[in-house]
């Protein structure tokens, strides 16, 4: 694994601020914290998060966002990640509370000791309503959920949006399952996945850079036609990883 994260930090690293320390270097620490509920570590061989801070070149006191958290996995290794001088917004979108229709979602992290840092907002398809300027955005497995429910028009809203929340030079991390070569909504809809090639012009429409891909979550296993909840293929979809940045 520490060859891994240094091919990681070597071949997508971009410039950071003197003295910023990059959370990949402290992973293991990070992982290991107490904090962190047995569920979501027993999800560490899966979900790959060392890997996931080195791609996104996460570090100590960066602004982040994590995109519809659901019970929070990754909103607490940021938490950890970018310490008590940096911020987490644990964005739910306002799509997403309508969906569930009146249903309350999982507990907030920010109610859980110890993570001052971690904020709650409500996004919506326009703006991410973030009173500051965030370094990175991050959404995991979520993507192809916005483009369900908004459709076209409401993905491309939804990337301006992240577009204008983050910082010149500032990441946008989109990892999210595997769908056919030109999957159409109603496909989308039936099995919960997205066409990789979709997502890169949706969001480079937005005025975005691609500027890495990581390998990481890749399964040459799955066929890319059952559901993600199918129990053939659940919790071992083959998954993309995309990084952008938002131009200088």
């Amino acid at each position: 694994m520490k060859q891994l994260l240094g091919l990681l930090c070597v071949a997508t690293s971009l410039a950071l601020p003197a003295g910023a320390v990059l959370a990949a270097d402290a992973a293991p620490a990070v992982l290991a914290d107490t904090g962190r509920p047995a569920d979501d570590k027993a999800r560490d061989a899966d979900r790959k998060p060392a890997e996931m801070l080195a791609f996104a070149n996460v570090h100590a006191g960066q602004t982040v966002v994590d995109f519809m958290p659901g019970k929070g996995y990754f909103t607490r290794i940021f938490s950890l990640a970018v310490g008590d001088k940096g911020s987490v917004y644990a964005l739910t979108p306002q799509v997403l509370i309508d969906y569930r229709k009146g249903k309350a979602g999982p507990p907030s992290v920010s109610l859980e000791p110890g993570r001052g840092n971690v904020h709650d907002v409500v996004s919506s398809n326009t703006s991410l309503n973030l009173p500051v300027k965030a370094d990175l955005v991050w959404t995991s497995q979520n993507y192809h959920d916005i483009r369900i429910w908004t459709g076209a028009e409401g993905i491309a809203q939804f990337n301006k949006a992240v577009f204008d929340a983050l910082k010149p030079g500032g990441l946008f991390v989109v990892l999210d399952h595997v769908g056919a070569a030109g999957l159409d909504e109603e496909g989308m809809k039936k099995v919960h996945r997205i066409d990789e090639a979709e997502v890169k012009r949706e969001v480079q429409a937005a005025g975005f850079v691609l500027d890495s891909e990581s390998p990481v979550l890749r399964n040459p296993g799955d066929p890319h036609t059952a559901s993600v909840f199918d129990a053939s293929i659940r919790g071992k979809t083959d998954q993309f990883i995309l990084r952008f940045h938002k131009p200088e």
